[in-house]
């Protein structure tokens, strides 16, 4: 016989998972943007030899590119409601 608060639990657990993937997977996006440009920009320097100017243009861009994937998903989000 089955313990009716183990499937509670495993249920609860299932759900609370599939809600914080959906968290994971924007912090994955928003650090693979900035982590892109930025070792874009490291990998520039380094070939040109005009450290720290394309690894700072590198941050900056990763910046830009973090924020638009907020506005993405904050736009997202605002049209579910």
């Amino acid at each position: 016989m089955a313990d009716p608060g183990n499937e509670r639990f495993q249920d609860n657990f299932g759900r609370s998972m599939r809600a914080m993937s959906d968290y994971i997977g924007l912090g994955v996006q928003i650090a693979a943007s900035f982590a892109f440009f930025v070792l874009l920009g490291y990998w520039a320097d380094l070939q040109l030899g005009t450290s720290p100017w394309l690894f700072l243009l590198g941050v900056m861009l990763g910046m830009v590119g973090m924020g638009l994937v907020l506005m993405k998903v904050l736009k997202s989000a605002n049209r579910k409601r």
